[in-house]
Order: structure tokens, then sequence, then C-alpha cells
């Protein structure tokens, strides 16, 4: 008889409750700030592309144009560009995030983070760092490292 530990679908269950767990924290910790998760990956993508501090490598391209166009934000995090286009919006409305013209395609725009953009999401960054230390404070240092390597490798296991 299989362990109910391993059970791939017991397994599932607890992953899934995980990261419910997880979700909800990040959730409540994004509500005073008025965003939503999909917002903010917006703006850790925007701002990454732009080669804007904190949270990540900048992978913005050399002799690139810092910015990042609306199509290229669609497919860093996997939506329509119709849904993009909403998110964009939203974020534009709370001025943290701008739209400028390309410099060398009159069609498209280039998107980066305003000043109060930034400096938000550092906040944020900050917050989100100290939350995933209390939510992951219940593992050993092993265990951490464990579980970032089954991650890791499930994470690669999906994208094959």
């Amino acid at each position: 008889m299989m362990n109910a530990s391993a059970d791939p679908a017991a397994l599932g269950d607890l992953m899934h409750a995980a990261f419910r767990g997880l979700r909800k924290r990040w959730m409540q910790q994004l509500a005073p700030y008025e965003l939503t998760p999909h917002q903010f990956r917006a703006m850790n993508a925007v701002a990454r592309a732009a080669g804007q501090s904190g949270g990540g490598d900048a992978d913005v391209r050399p002799g690139s144009e810092p910015g990042l166009r609306l199509k290229e934000l669609a497919e860093r995090l996997r939506i329509a560009p119709r849904s993009a286009t909403e998110v964009v919006d939203q974020l534009t409305a709370k001025g943290l995030v701008e739209r400028r013209a390309h410099p060398t395609d009159r069609r498209a725009a280039l998107l980066s983070l305003t000043g109060a953009g930034e400096h938000l999401r550092e906040t944020v960054l900050v917050e989100r760092k100290r939350e995933a230390d209390e939510f992951f404070s219940v593992l050993s240092p092993g265990d951490r490292a464990d579980l970032a390597r089954i991650l890791g490798k499930l994470g690669r296991n999906g994208e094959e």
C-alpha cells in the first residue's frame, strides 16, 4: 500500500493548501496598497525590463531602449494582450506605470514604472521578503533548501 504522503493526489492537495496559505498572505499584504497580485507581477516585469532596481536582475537588452512593450508584458505574464492592457491601464490610473512613445516604432509604446511605482514596488518587496521569511520560518534551513530544490525541479518539469 502506498504511503498517503507519497500519493501524488495527496501531494497535490498539500501543495495546493500551502499555495493557498501563501497566496492569502500575499493578497492581504497587497490590499493596503490597493494592488492585486497580477498588478504587482506586471510592475515587476516592467521594472526588470526597464533596468529599474530591486527585486531581481534587470533583463534590459544591450543597445535597446529601456522599457517594455505591452505585447512583451503579456508574454512574460502569460496572459492575453487584452488582459495586459487592462492591468497596465489600472496601474497607469494609479500613477504607477507610464507609457511613452517608442523611439523607432510609432505604433508601439514602452512601459516603465513612475517614481511612485518604483517606490511602492521597493516597499512591497521588502515587506514580501519579511512575510516570506515568517511563512517559511516553520522549516529548517535544510528543509528550505530541499523545498527550493524540489519546487525548482517540478517547475522545470512543467515547462518541458
